[in-house]
């Protein structure tokens, strides 16, 4: 599709969707750009025939009520139409919009992509990174204290290079895949950053993947779309999309992490 259509799509204001900033995220506005054009269809149609109706059937012209009623299928057919729409939608763009996203062999190469584990508590968001060697410490929820409360094994030597970031804090460069490994310590939170078009369920006791490409460098909102507690509307962070060379000055300011995060 030329420029012109996405540039109406992405940055139209009577959409008044965020600046796209994500590669996948032209799927998901397109996506929600045919399911307007079928609500606004519905709705012009199911108005004019309500207005068809109360012309057709006025006092006027209908003195007596006819207990009858008028015998035709029409509706019907309009009613199956609407069906086999909303069935298009759902099978050939939804389900394959979501397993595109989910299915574990369409996801980057680890070794090309940013990974960041993000861990959502009440009432923030922790960000880590595998130091030089690319890989994680190991993490066991039976090693979980007060001290470390992420359960970080500080045995072992994997992870003595990790990198935490500072809490709501999250960063990744420009142009390059990122895998984000999700998981929450205490209850169910909802990873949201409307600009990259991503959002994804936060569970306790489970790791779940979530891939994407950033396209625009900016500092985007972290929000919680799942209520999580007494102070949800507060669970804010910062995620910022940075150049390959301001990210690269950004990891090398931090210091390794120990047995906790930040």
């Amino acid at each position: 599709m030329n420029n012109s259509f996405w540039d109406l799509l992405n940055y139209g204001n009577w959409m008044h969707l965020p600046v796209l900033s994500s590669e996948h995220g032209r799927d998901v506005d397109l996506f929600i750009l045919y399911v307007h054009w079928l609500m606004a269809v519905l709705f012009v149609g199911w108005v004019a025939y309500f207005l068809y109706v109360l012309w057709r059937f006025r006092k006027s012209k209908h003195p007596k009520a006819d207990y009858q009623g008028v015998k035709s299928s029409a509706s019907s057919w309009i009613e199956g139409a609407v069906v086999v729409v909303e069935a298009v939608l759902l099978l050939g763009f939804a389900i394959p919009l979501w397993a595109k996203q989910v299915d574990n062999q369409k996801f980057p190469d680890e070794k090309d992509a940013t990974v960041v584990r993000v861990i959502a508590q009440q009432f923030a968001w922790n960000g880590r990174y595998p130091g030089q060697d690319g890989k994680f410490g190991r993490q066991d929820v039976r090693l979980i204290s007060g001290e470390n409360p992420f359960g970080v094994d500080p045995k072992d030597p994997a992870g003595k290079d990790d990198v935490a970031a500072a809490m709501n804090d999250i960063w990744v460069p420009v142009d390059k895949p990122v895998i984000i490994h999700l998981s929450s310590m205490d209850v169910i939170h909802s990873l949201s950053i409307h600009p990259l078009r991503i959002c994804q369920d936060a569970i306790p006791g489970m790791s779940i993947p979530l891939h994407f490409t950033p396209t625009k460098p900016g500092r985007f909102m972290i929000t919680c779309a799942q209520l999580c507690g007494n102070s949800h509307y507060a669970m804010r962070g910062n995620f910022t999309v940075a150049t390959r060379a301001e990210f690269d000055k950004w990891m090398a300011g931090k210091a390794p992490a120990t047995a906790s995060f930040e």
